[in-house]
């Protein structure tokens, strides 16, 4: 998932190496005089444009421990997080709690730099549809925070001006609408493809409607070598091209536009009607002061009601070499709380990973919300086969197709080859 940068320089050869450094000690210095104690976290959210509700959590949980504080280091997200965090733990001086994704969670688990958190009190409260991304070889490694959106944003005051008065929920509506923004003058939808993320995203969301709802197995089904994409994914990178093809998106220009920087500008500053990104981008989005819908992709038959879907977000570790494991523990066990979470959640806009979880609601999300209530969901599967790599070429293999540079059949092909890859 780009969202959070994958890219770890540093192979599993160093993992004994920094097993041995364990000793050297992680994260803050020891407890002071009077017994208190400081923890270092580090994440990617929690400043920078996404500040998350991160520093008011933190607050609150220093005044619960009066004992503990917390030194909270915000570094910016993707390689330059990971690049800072890989020779710290190498070396024995990252953070007490850090924060992962999937992804870091096993690279970094598989060398030994994460705690078991098994045995915490919240893990048993994880949903099991979350679980499955926080666990490594049987063990939690980490306190997943979030399952979180990535669909379709809607301007609502453009598609008004059209005579649109709600975000359509299928392909047919979908193309219909996008045909009635353009005859009123309005650019009907942005895609910014520049990392390859949008156009594979764009390919796994409406996947999630047009393959999942027919086959909730799929995943395991391709694992078992009982379900291609050659036969299955055909109508959702078919979807892609026909956006081109009906004159609503030129994808050669798209494909020259920062899916992080320039496109949440560009949307925020009412340039189009329609546009694809994460639900951690409502906050910012919400600043523009124009109404805006979040959706799940419209990719669904006429008719149906399509699936959301959804992305194991943020979570957090704590560093096996910490000094202040005990306060670490105590910190993240802070944040599986309920009432504490519910605080990040709200400013992610994202769905609780828990049992009996508190998902905050809002109006911009309502769409993409009644989809998780209802169970219309699938979440990336970013522990298996969807993994880095493979995102990344297929994000590749798609733009090389949406440039007319591949044949659909090549495309998937080239998916199929990059998913099965060990």
């Amino acid at each position: 998932m780009k969202r959070s940068g994958r890219c770890l320089a540093v192979a599993t050869t160093v993992a004994a190496m920094a097993m041995s450094l364990a000793a050297c000690g992680g994260g803050s210095s020891g407890a002071s005089a009077d017994g208190t104690v400081t923890i270092h976290v580090q994440a990617w959210k929690g400043g920078g444009a996404e500040p998350a509700n991160v520093a008011e959590i933190n607050k609150a949980f220093e005044k619960a421990n009066p004992k503990i504080k917390v030194d909270f280091e915000y570094i910016t997200a993707n390689d330059t997080y990971t690049q800072k965090l890989q020779p710290e733990l190498l070396g024995g001086k990252a953070g007490d709690v850090i924060m992962v994704d999937t992804d870091r969670m096993k690279k970094w688990g598989a060398s030994g730099y994460l705690a078991d958190l098994s045995g915490e009190s919240w893990a048993s409260r994880v949903t099991p549809d979350a679980k499955q991304f926080a666990q490594a070889d049987g063990k939690t490694l980490a306190m997943p925070m979030e399952l979180i959106g990535i669909g379709l944003y809607a301007n609502m005051d453009l598609l008004k001006k059209a005579g649109i008065t709600e975000v359509p929920a299928d392909w047919p509506t979908f193309l219909a609408d996008l045909a009635k923004v353009k005859k009123a003058g309005i650019d009907p939808i942005a895609l910014p493809d520049k990392s390859g993320w949008t156009g594979s995203s764009v390919f796994q969301a409406a996947g999630s409607t047009v393959v999942y709802q027919k086959n909730k197995q799929w995943d395991a089904d391709f694992l078992d070598g009982k379900a291609s994409f050659a036969s299955d994914w055909k109508e959702p990178l078919q979807q892609l091209k026909t956006l081109e093809d009906e004159g609503y998106v030129d994808w050669k220009n798209q494909l020259g536009v920062d899916e992080w920087a320039q496109g949440p500008q560009d949307f925020s500053a009412g340039k189009s009607a329609f546009w694809y990104q994460g639900a951690w981008q409502v906050s910012n989005v919400k600043k523009a002061g124009f109404p805006v819908s979040f959706a799940p992709w419209p990719g669904a038959a006429a008719g149906a009601k399509p699936n959301g879907m959804l992305f194991a977000g943020t979570m957090w570790s704590v560093n096996s070499q910490s000094k202040q494991g005990d306060a670490a523990r105590e910190y993240v066990k802070f944040w599986s709380q309920n009432q504490n979470l519910s605080k990040y959640l709200e400013a992610e806009h994202a769905e609780s990973p828990f049992i009996s979880g508190l998902t905050p609601e809002s109006t911009e999300t309502t769409a993409f919300t009644t989809a998780f209530k209802e169970g219309r969901y699938r979440i990336l599967p970013s522990n298996s086969w969807y993994a880095a790599a493979a995102e990344t070429t297929t994000g590749s293999k798609i733009q090389a197709y949406l440039l007319g540079k591949a044949s659909a059949a090549q495309t998937l092909k080239d998916i199929q080859t990059a998913a099965s890859a060990k």
